[in-house]
């Protein structure tokens, strides 16, 4: 029975402790709160309902958080901001209501006692605009400031747009379950910052505590300024590097001032950001969705080529702007149109296995004893041609094929080659036909010809298309028929040298017309170090590359540098076994955190499953870019190039990088035009991994010694 008892009493034990600790939390939060209602009653200026949930603010700064209360608006004479409140969770602009009806909200207005209270909901939306204006200047997004209504006497959890409602009871509790985004230091600089720009309204009959935040902000601005803490570059400076330190996940959300203002900018119509590698456009496009969740009470899609980023960029908008996050659509395109499709009932029969065994019966009737084999005798090419030239563009018929400027493809062809083309083509869509089946670019066509009659009438406000070098035009028109040309709707971003797929076209080809500053060309690296920069340009440094405006660009650019701390790593051995053991050495050498921030890249599908059952057999913890998600996981990450689209590490590996892919036909042949054009994707695929990392690029190559 003692055996059988022992248990129980075990358990009872366990309880009785558990009681204990909550009735010693009960007391220290009930000794929390009279003490802060004791402060807060000393504030002799402030309303009955402002001392309240001054009250309640005043346990969050037992916890780090700090307080800045009864400001001056700066750039009026006389109106006044009642609380800021600066914390691990961000800055949150408070207006205090002590109002004897409850509020209401209806129609995207705000309401009490059956009258309009709209007015003071605008008044909080254009305090908060300053204060974001004020922490822009430290690198700090807009979607770090919320606004927040604090309603003293009534129960309320709700809200208004980008504007928070909250009850006296609810307002701690809410603001401690925020997500921590800032450090204790940056909390510290922020406010001292903040107590700069919005001085004291007038000066508190007494203030709760001196280190509260809310004592005279003029010793404070004194002490700030002795000590440096005003050199908005050194703090700008700070935030960046404290940012570089943080996972690799969280340093993908950071914001230049400079690019916060590309974020805000109000566009007259569809616009365009480009720039290399490392620059920040992904940042920036997720920041802009975030933003414009917040001003607009429609929907946002965020659209990409590739599968995987669409979860990875939800996970990052989630952290970054949390209130928005279900107001933004994070989608493949192509996963998209077969939703669209699909709920307003028109049928796809998409099957790629059958679809390429339609080919497959086109290219032995048609094709492969056609004049196409002088140009290239395997299939893949003219199966590309038809993908991403006919269909990708949308071509309903010869003439306008044999017109139609084959861009970002070498190799030439004349009218005879145009002709076979065209029947592989004809044969194709015939035994796809029969198959009742459909093919990728089918679906973007389908979805098309739906969305064409109802240009500007979608569930979306804005689209945000990134990466957009890599899709169809067919996908771009499709994308631009969901908002047309409407302010601040269509936004794209890409660079055409990290173009990883054959063919192309220019923006114009799709009706979108980028006309003055709604086409931004970004300069500044922030991901890498010169020596990372100079080791990825030399790869494409002779492929020039025209990009979606037409403009042909050297492939050696000019960028400006802001990140000097990375390097570059070379393994060269002489068997593909002493490679191997090379990069297992080289990875076992990281700690756990050092591992989630590391990513193993290979150009094909072959080489990834060759080190999947290698860093397995190791020991070594594989999380493939497939199933990755964008939360921190320690384990190293594998997958494409064309896979970490989009990404970044602070360490890449690159095994065998240099190994040419193969080019050649079976019988030994190479043909010169399309060997040259597939050399160059294989150069700009290579280009985009190499640049994906940040602090450590780690180039291997198998070199067999030769005997003299």
């Amino acid at each position: 029975m003692a055996a059988g008892s022992a248990p129980g009493g075990s358990a009872g034990a366990s309880a009785g402790r558990r009681a204990q600790q909550a009735r010693r939390q009960e007391r220290l939060l009930r000794e929390q709160w009279q003490a802060a209602r004791a402060r807060a009653e000393r504030w002799e200026a402030a309303s009955e309902g402002e001392r309240r949930v001054a009250a309640q603010l005043l346990m969050l700064v037992e916890r780090g958080w700090r307080l800045l209360v009864d400001r001056r608006w700066p750039g009026t004479r006389a109106a006044n901001v009642d609380m800021l409140l600066i914390g691990p969770g961000g800055v949150f602009v408070i207006d205090v209501k002590n109002w004897r009806a409850a509020p209401e909200t209806s129609g995207g207005r705000l309401r009490a006692g059956g009258f309009s209270r709209d007015e003071h909901r605008r008044k909080l939306l254009a305090v908060t605009k300053a204060a974001e204006s004020a922490v822009a200047s430290l690198g700090m997004s807009p979607v770090a400031v919320r606004p927040l209504l604090a309603f003293a006497g009534h129960r309320v959890d709700a809200e208004l747009g980008r504007v928070r409602l909250l009850g006296e009871r609810e307002i701690g509790p809410a603001l401690l379950s925020e997500r921590t985004r800032l450090s204790a230091e940056s909390v510290r600089a922020l406010t001292e910052h903040l107590e700069r720009v919005f001085p004291e309204y007038e000066a508190p009959a007494a203030a709760p505590s001196p280190d509260a935040a809310t004592s005279g902000a003029a010793s404070r601005i004194a002490d700030a300024a002795s000590d440096g803490l005003f050199d908005l570059d050194g703090l700008r400076d700070a935030a960046l590097d404290e940012a570089r330190r943080a996972p690799i996940e969280q340093w993908m959300t950071f914001l230049d001032p400079d690019q916060l203002a590309l974020v805000r900018r109000n566009w007259a119509g569809p616009a365009r950001i480009s720039g290399p590698a490392g620059t920040g456009k992904t940042v920036i496009a997720l920041h802009r969705a975030a933003y414009l969740a917040q001003r607009t009470n429609g929907r946002v899609l965020y659209v990409t080529f590739a599968n995987n980023l669409p979860r990875v960029q939800a996970t990052f908008l989630k952290t970054m702007a949390p209130a928005v996050a279900d107001r933004v659509d994070f989608r493949s395109l192509h996963s998209w149109a077969q939703e669209y499709l699909r709920d307003r009932g028109v049928p796809v029969h998409l099957h790629k296995e059958k679809a390429e065994t339609a080919f497959s019966f086109a290219w032995k009737h048609v094709g492969r004893n056609s004049c196409l084999t002088e140009i290239d005798p395997q299939h893949p090419y003219w199966r590309e041609e038809i993908d991403y030239v006919i269909k990708g563009r949308g071509i309903t018929s010869f003439d306008a094929y044999a017109a139609l400027p084959r861009r970002r493809r070498r190799a030439g062809l004349r009218r005879p080659h145009r002709q076979a083309v065209w029947s592989l083509y004809e044969a194709y869509e015939a035994q796809r036909t029969e198959r009742a089946v459909h093919d990728f670019n089918d679906v973007l066509s389908l979805a098309l010809a739906e969305a064409a009659g109802r240009i500007g009438h979608s569930a979306y406000t804005a689209v945000v298309v990134d990466e957009v070098q890599d899709l169809t035009l067919v996908g771009v028109r499709l994308l631009h028929a969901l908002v047309g040309d409407a302010p601040n709707g269509l936004l794209l971003v890409g660079d055409g040298q990290q173009a990883v797929y054959p063919g192309g076209f220019r923006l114009s080809d799709a009706g979108i017309d980028i006309r003055g500053d709604r086409g931004q060309v970004l300069r500044a690296n922030y991901r890498n170090s010169k020596e990372i920069v100079d080791t990825a340009l030399s790869v494409v440094a002779e492929d020039a590359f025209e990009d979606l405006d037409g403009l042909r660009t050297p492939g050696r650019r000019d960028i400006d540098l802001t990140y000097h701390d990375g390097e570059v790593q070379r393994a060269v051995l002489p068997t593909p076994a002493a490679h191997d053991e090379a990069l297992l050495t080289a990875l076992r050498g990281l700690t756990p955190q050092e591992l989630a921030g590391s990513a193993v890249l290979c150009p094909a599908k072959r080489a990834i499953e060759h080190y999947q059952r290698l860093l397995t057999r190791a020991g070594l913890r594989v999380c493939s870019l497939d199933r990755y998600d964008g939360h921190p996981v320690e384990a190293v990450k594998l997958g494409s190039y064309r896979r970490a689209k989009g990404l970044e590490f602070k360490r890449v590996y690159l095994p065998q990088h240099d190994t040419p892919p193969p080019m050649g036909t079976p019988d030994g042949r190479t043909p010169a035009e399309t060997a040259h054009e597939r050399a160059e994707l294989a150069r700009s695929q290579l280009y985009v991994a190499m640049t994906r990392a940040r602090d450590v690029l780690w180039l291997g190559s198998v070199r067999p010694v030769r005997e003299n």
